[in-house]
């Protein structure tokens, strides 16, 4: 099920640049698999500790979100870095560029949780019952699983981006 999520994710990825999707395609599956398949271990091996390891009903909404938000932020990646070498601008500064803006919407949404925006993960749980604490604990880790599975599938894109072009 997670390759199919992964799979469909690095193709959805590459819709911002339509004409290098077939030559992108296994730099962006491989980065979003690494980047966001590392923090999915981590999270629920170290963070959460579950057992049995692959527990569908935890792993695959997890990934989910680690899987959905990596689609995005290499879209955006991908996309400011088509844009900028097009514009015969140096590699070392697109690939600056690229990172930074697809950190934007990542970088935002961790700046306006509890103050302008309430995820429905936290909502949900306070409309259960569940302690505002706890829920905001909650909230915590799955906001800081966004941040480690996009930044990294960033990292990988960028990293195996120059190493194809090389």
């Amino acid at each position: 099920v997670m390759l199919v999520m992964v799979s469909t994710a690095s193709w959805i990825a590459l819709g911002t640049v339509k004409d290098q999707r077939r030559a992108l395609y296994p730099v962006v599956f491989i980065s979003i698999l690494l980047g966001s398949g590392l923090t999915l271990l981590l999270i629920t091996q170290s963070v959460i500790g579950l057992s049995p390891w692959y527990e569908p009903r935890y792993m695959i909404p997890l990934a989910g979100m680690i899987f959905a938000n990596a689609m995005n932020s290499v879209s955006l990646a991908a996309e400011r870095l088509s844009t900028e070498l097009s514009r015969n601008i140096d590699f070392i500064t697109a690939r600056y560029e690229a990172f930074q803006a697809a950190f934007i919407p990542t970088i935002n949404s961790m700046l306006a949780v509890g103050l302008v925006s309430l995820p429905g993960m936290m909502t949900g749980q306070i409309l259960s019952g569940v302690s505002p604490i706890t829920a905001a604990h909650y909230q915590i880790v799955v906001m800081c699983m966004i941040f480690g599975g996009s930044g990294l599938s960033i990292v990988f894109f960028l990293w195996l981006f120059k190493a194809r072009m090389n």
